[in-house]
């Protein structure tokens, strides 16, 4: 099985005008996170996309952590990332990885058990599970699925699995007792202050929730 991080912060940045993609990995990294996820929902071309995933994927080169691109396998192709996250309408998870390669990271998505269910039977290397709290996100988002569903997923599911939604260092021992793998933020960075703090608060929750493993 292939190492999937623990900590995905996500630099979607419609929830902020602040930092450039690239300048909220560098701030997320610089706090403790071990994976980056660049999303971009608005109407960028290729080209912009790929500009601004290339500054993220090159300050997770430069820290060591895992880049991943969100919704695109192109882009990732593009700039040089080893890693795609996919959502419901999306290219399946075979199709990414013959585009990637054979040792790239796919992640997949799952808002529910019977989408975890069928997305673990594919090619994913993990799923990201949620919102599990609720999230501010995105426009209509799926229900709040709340510890119990997920601790259901993350004991039948074959991959690791990756809470997201609403999640900040008070709720990640409880997500960690429900079975997760690891967390992704991403509000709770991106409106943040200071979001290489937030970062770290959540990084040293996450950590004593492991019992001091992050990897």
């Amino acid at each position: 099985m292939k190492a999937v991080p623990r900590l995905h912060v996500i630099t979607d940045a419609t929830l902020q005008a602040r930092f450039s993609h690239g300048e909220l990995a560098r701030l997320a990294l610089a706090g403790g996170a071990d994976c980056v996820q660049f999303r971009e929902k608005r109407p960028w071309t290729t080209r912009e996309l790929a500009a601004a995933a290339r500054e993220v994927v090159e300050a997770c080169a430069e820290a060591g952590a895992l880049a991943v691109i969100d919704d695109r396998a192109d882009v990732a192709l593009e700039v040089g990332a080893s890693a795609v996250h996919l959502g419901h309408h999306d290219l399946d998870a075979a199709t990414a990885r013959r585009i990637l390669g054979a040792t790239s990271i796919v992640g997949g998505t799952a808002n529910s058990y019977a989408e975890a269910a069928r997305v673990w039977s594919t090619e994913v290397d993990y799923l990201g599970v949620g919102p599990v709290y609720g999230t501010r996100s995105k426009a209509d988002p799926a229900p709040q699925m709340g510890l119990e569903t997920l601790a259901r997923i993350a004991a039948d599911c074959p991959r690791p699995v990756i809470a997201i939604g609403g999640i900040g260092p008070d709720g990640i021992a409880d997500i960690v007792r429900a079975g997760a793998h690891g967390v992704a933020v991403l509000s709770r960075v991106a409106t943040a202050d200071l979001p290489d703090a937030a970062t770290r608060d959540c990084a040293d929750a996450l950590r004593d929730a492991l019992g001091n493993r992050m990897r």
